[in-house]
């Protein structure tokens, strides 16, 4: 469902989603230049990237279409893996630092929500569920190993050069792939795989 449906039909619960929606998926890339700047490349400080400021992030046409099919995103963060240190740790660390964001943040909420004890339904009970959920979502998203999600370039971390290529070669399509696959629902069942696994690791530190 798009946020504008929500919007109409319970504006109390738009406020209290699109607030942990925006800014998971700005810490999200965040993560990603700030991890790519401890690893030697500063293109995402040079640009003003390493921000909250939801203006350094957000894509007009991933936020509408956010809005309108629930589906959205924000504009990747520029790294040139050239400049890291270690290339190949790199790939793999400054790819995986988004889902770890959205990991750490999924596990703070619920911790919150387990100290707190909120009311239940209550306007901050509300808030830390969407923010877990949001959350684990799109870390499960971005575990899919397909180019350009972060998966993929873990994956490609660890693969040899003839597979990285291949892999590259797909990435300009990948999108179009990834909607397509959406829309027949047939990543479902690979991200309920990985939200059930990120969920059994929150709920084994909690």
């Amino acid at each position: 469902m798009g946020l504008i449906t929500l919007l109409y039909k319970n504006p109390s619960a738009f406020i209290l989603l699109i607030i942990p929606l925006l800014y998971s998926i700005i810490i999200h890339e965040l993560a990603h230049g700030w991890v790519a700047d401890k690893m030697g490349d500063s293109t995402a400080r040079w640009l003003g990237r390493l921000s909250l400021d939801p203006r350094k992030h957000l894509d007009p046409i991933g936020t509408l279409m956010l809005f309108i099919f629930g589906f959205g995103w924000a504009k990747p963060v520029p790294v040139n893996f050239g400049n890291l240190h270690d290339q190949r740790k790199g790939l793999i660390l400054v790819s995986a630092a988004g889902i770890v964001a959205n990991i750490l943040l999924a596990f703070l909420s619920l911790f919150l929500l387990q100290l707190l004890n909120p009311a239940p339904f209550g306007a901050v009970s509300t808030f830390l569920i969407y923010m877990a959920q949001v959350n684990i979502m799109l870390a499960a998203f971005n575990l899919i190993p397909l180019p350009p999600l972060d998966g993929s370039k873990i994956l490609m971390g660890f693969a040899p050069p003839r597979f990285q290529y291949t892999m590259a070669q797909i990435e300009p399509y990948g999108f179009f792939i990834i909607l397509l696959l959406l829309m027949l629902n047939m990543l479902d069942p690979l991200i309920s795989l990985f939200e059930r696994i990120i969920i059994g690791i929150i709920g084994i530190i909690l």
